[in-house]
């Protein structure tokens, strides 16, 4: 493990090269990615970590684009992880994200990965929780994740993100009726990009009626108009992140460790149920589906036997 423990330092030291390295072992599912994350851990806690999300066109990656152009010019770090969709070929990320993110060109200051979503309806893979912890570990004041943009299923990044943006656009139509019966309810701020295009202010009104017959709201949740393009309303979604950060900073990093701790345990049970039923034996699936149909079990008490297997 002496090598694993040399790319774990240069990593902490903020050497680029093995962050990347590092990375792709964690992406890849590498041990050595395991070991890795598991010598960076004791320095994690320290980045906050704002999720953005919404459905596709909303114009997310030139969003967040804007945001580190802005955090850059008062002296932030910023690591960003860009999850795409995945290649049906290679399952690879098709790195449409990074393609839009030019303010992080030649800048020492920012790193970009693009992450591939694997398949998961959630938006994210469990590899984005320990990239998470990598560019933590090198330092990065914030780390900002883009998920992939698949609509109302996509709330994995409410476990993950210490703060959530859901950002909407005028003219997405059945879009926002998308985001009233999922996205909303695990926002912490609604972004309405786009400002510039007609029916802006029309679809903010629509937002926040949405909200005020959220009923876990415990909280007044700001929507905010940005055109991201010319950077319009981007200072002031940067403070109201820093404001709600502090916030989440007084709670403590235990509590936010935790959370996405329990997001990775949960995946990798789900991970192994999905696998169990993919390489078991056709025979014993069928006999518990045949069981359910007769009404012998319920589909709760197969799938207990499933796992007891």
């Amino acid at each position: 493990m002496a090598q694993d423990g040399s790319l774990a330092d240069r990593l902490l030291g903020g050497d680029k090269r093995a962050l990347a390295r590092g990375i792709s072992l964690v992406e890849d599912d590498d041990p050595a990615g395991w070991e890795l994350v598991r010598a960076v851990y004791p320095r994690t806690g320290r980045a906050a970590v704002v999720g953005f999300t919404g459905p596709p066109g909303a114009g997310k990656s030139t969003l967040v684009n804007a945001a580190i152009t802005h955090l850059r010019k008062h002296g932030r770090t910023v690591g960003v992880i860009a999850v795409d969709p995945s290649s049906p070929i290679s399952g690879g990320a098709i790195l449409g994200d990074r393609i839009r993110m030019t303010a992080a060109l030649d800048d020492d200051g920012v790193f970009v990965r693009s992450l591939a979503s694997r398949g998961y309806l959630g938006g994210l893979s469990p590899a984005a929780v320990r990239i998470i912890d990598a560019l933590d570990g090198a330092g990065f004041d914030i780390v900002l994740l883009e998920t992939v943009g698949t609509g109302q299923n996509e709330i994995d990044v409410a476990e993950v993100a210490d703060i959530r943006v859901v950002v909407s656009a005028p003219g997405l139509g059945d879009d926002i009726q998308a985001m009233k019966s999922g996205l909303l309810e695990i926002a912490d701020v609604i972004v309405v990009n786009k400002g510039d295009r007609p029916g802006v202010e029309q679809t903010m009104q629509q937002l926040i009626g949405a909200l005020s017959i959220r009923a876990t709201v415990a909280e007044k949740v700001p929507v905010l108009k940005t055109t991201a393009l010319n950077g319009d309303g981007v200072p002031k979604l940067i403070e109201t992140l820093d404001e709600i950060g502090r916030r989440v900073v007084e709670q403590g990093t235990l509590s936010r460790r935790r959370r996405r701790a329990r997001y990775l345990i949960a995946r990798a049970a789900s991970d192994i149920v999905a696998h169990r039923i993919r390489a078991g034996k056709e025979g014993g699936l069928n006999s518990l589906a045949d069981a359910v149909l007769s009404g012998t079990l319920t589909s709760g008490e197969a799938a207990l036997r499933l796992l007891e297997d």
